[in-house]
């Protein structure tokens, strides 16, 4: 794949792979992508997951067509971006590595001996010339590890974002729309760093930037400032949309059938979006993208073990652990004898921030009757307000 005139596409894709970090699904693969800058210099941009080694290297092989590389610029050193670097030392021993200090650092912890080889450290803002290409490094600890660094071509106005920017599926798969598997990407993975984040948007707004070239999922080459927009609602934790997520965690059938019928009378008093989800059966990663996406969000459990469902002690664990907040927030609770599930989730959520909690709530105890019909109703009327 051409991106410019002088840089190429090596990446793979990875339809081999069932859970991306041994926790995401990814029913459409990965892209674990790495490019080549060519210019009086040559300059590789990052590796791919171990497993793809030998097809990153023919890719490389086949695209500098007889030329040799002069560096590997090392952007992010988690697995599934360096852990072909011993492989390319060794088929490139004169070629320079790139990185900054935690970047080698990090290097001799996941390679016990690596060939001897020639470092150049950089440092944020340091600039490196291929020729008529000027690359500027600019850092951005903890977006998602301490030592990732973007680069900025300055020549084709091209940012190299590392793991900003990125999607799940691979590049061979069924077009699919970038927001959705974006926003799964970034809550899964980055949100947690919604400070970062914004600081390296700010770094971003002095730059030109026609085209991102991200180390997952597709280069962005038209309207980039939706991407950016994008990146600066989700890590400054505003809602994207106006609606109501309802998670539920139900035992038996009753507490879904409540969430249920919830979700139908929100419906029916014309609220902006109403999703649900199963969180005993269905992705936790994209019930975490829900909650984060809409304005409000419901939680239905069932009282366990003098606390709640599991899943769902999970899923607001998976919430505030990703800095949920700004958001409102009801509860519905079931519990046959002693409900308990209400004060377990509003304790769990008593990290999150901004949280505006709703007057009314639904105790159901076993199934629905006629009072709890009622509590759902008030419920209805106060989150369509």
């Amino acid at each position: 794949m051409t991106i410019t005139n002088d840089i190429r596409y090596i990446g793979v894709n990875d339809h081999v792979t069932d859970l991306f970090e041994s926790q995401y699904i990814i029913p459409d693969g990965m892209a674990y992508n790495s490019y080549v800058i060519f210019d009086e210099k040559i300059a590789v941009m990052d590796s791919v997951e171990a497993k793809f080694g030998d097809e990153w290297l023919a890719n490389l092989k086949n695209a500098l067509d007889g030329k040799t590389p002069d560096y590997l610029i090392v952007q992010h050193m988690e697995p599934d971006h360096s852990a072909n670097i011993l492989s390319f030392v060794k088929a490139y021993p004169s070629a320079k590595i790139v990185g900054n200090i935690q970047t080698f650092n990090m290097m001799g912890q996941f390679f016990d001996t690596l060939p001897e080889f020639e470092k150049v450290t950089v440092k944020d803002g340091d600039t490196l010339s291929l020729g008529k290409h000027e690359l500027k490094f600019i850092f951005a600890p903890m977006v998602h590890w301490p030592e990732v660094m973007l680069t900025y071509d300055s020549t084709d106005k091209v940012l190299f974002s590392a793991d900003a920017f990125g999607k799940f599926g691979a590049l061979d798969a069924e077009d699919n729309e970038w927001d959705c598997e974006a926003r799964r990407y970034y809550f899964g993975i980055v949100g947690k760093y919604g400070m970062q984040v914004q600081k390296l948007l700010k770094a971003a707004a002095t730059l030109d930037i026609q085209i991102i070239c991200p180390l997952h999922g597709p280069v962005l080459t038209e309207n980039i400032a939706y991407y950016i927009n994008k990146y600066d609602t989700w890590s400054s934790y505003k809602p994207e949309d106006k609606g109501v997520f309802i998670a539920y965690a139900s035992i038996h059938g009753n507490t879904r059938k409540a969430a249920e019928l919830l979700a139908e009378k929100l419906k029916g008093k014309g609220c902006e979006k109403v999703a649900i989800s199963d969180l005993s059966r269905e992705d936790w990663a994209e019930c975490v993208e829900d909650a984060f996406r809409y304005d409000r969000l419901v939680l239905a459990a069932a009282s366990y073990n003098g606390d709640v469902f599991p899943c769902m002690r999970a899923f607001i664990t998976h919430l505030t652990e990703r800095g949920y907040q700004n958001r409102t927030v009801a509860f519905m609770e079931n519990g046959s004898w002693a409900p308990t599930a209400k004060r377990t989730m509003a304790a769990l959520l008593e990290k999150s921030k901004d949280i505006t909690y709703c007057e009314n709530s639904v105790t159901i105890k076993s199934s629905l009757n006629a009072d709890s019909k009622v509590a759902l109703e008030a419920l209805a009327d106060e989150l369509c307000k």
